[in-house]
């Protein structure tokens, strides 16, 4: 049976008052209720400033993220044309007389354009497939007067179309014997070689052999004035 402990003055069968308080040395029911309080506002605040650097490490994270994205590639002349494809080995198989115009071994994504600066840089695109390529020689001669502009290696030619690059052959294997595509080509990038900068021209013009010192224009920011 638990005992009873009547607080000290106070009568057996005494009923105390709500608004009563018993004299007492140790702490209150009032004092473990602001003690509740201060801890719980301690944890919130805890968790505030939790919260607080987990979004400024995100926001940073994010920020570092957005500066270190590749910036896109300049776009300096975009057109259609069609292209026929070749390998110059050096061997002579395919009638080839020797390295590229260039001087760079045969290699996927050197191509031949009939003017265009030599080591111009860009990409072309057929059927939603983009390949990068960068003019190394010259061609093609007579086909470019019929408006073929752009002669590709033959095994970017071969995986533009799903064929199969033929090392014995020289040629791409499985397209039907179809040498020619029509594709977009994106010139990112002028060359510092012999050539003319702007849209192609065959072969016989003479382009080719000719020095374009015709200077690009740059974008030019401007800042707003202060306001």
């Amino acid at each position: 049976m638990r005992s009873t402990v009547v607080p000290c003055g106070v009568r057996p069968g005494y009923v105390r008052p709500a608004s009563a308080k018993f004299p007492s040395p140790n702490k209150g029911p009032e004092f473990l209720v602001s003690a509740r309080l201060r801890s719980l506002a301690l944890l919130a605040v805890s968790a505030a400033t939790t919260l607080t650097v987990g979004s400024a490490s995100a926001h940073a994270a994010t920020a570092a993220s957005t500066s270190t994205a590749t910036p896109q590639q300049q776009v300096v002349l975009k057109g259609t044309t069609l292209a026929s494809y070749f390998w110059d080995d050096s061997s002579g198989r395919a009638g080839d007389t020797g390295l590229p115009a260039a001087g760079k071994p045969m290699q996927k994504g050197l191509v031949a354009s009939p003017s265009w600066p030599l080591m111009t840089e860009g990409y072309v695109i057929y059927q939603g497939k983009k390949l990068p390529f960068f003019v190394g020689d010259r061609g093609p001669g007579t086909p470019s007067n019929r408006g073929v502009m752009l002669d590709l290696d033959a095994k970017t030619f071969a995986e533009l179309t799903g064929g199969t690059f033929n090392s014995e052959t020289l040629s791409v294997d499985g397209v039907g014997g179809n040498g020619h595509i029509k594709i977009e080509y994106v010139v990112t990038k002028w060359g510092d070689g012999t050539g003319a900068k702007g849209l192609p021209v065959a072969y016989s013009t003479g382009a080719w052999a000719q020095k374009d010192h015709t200077v690009e224009a740059q974008p030019v920011s401007v800042k707003r004035p202060a306001e």
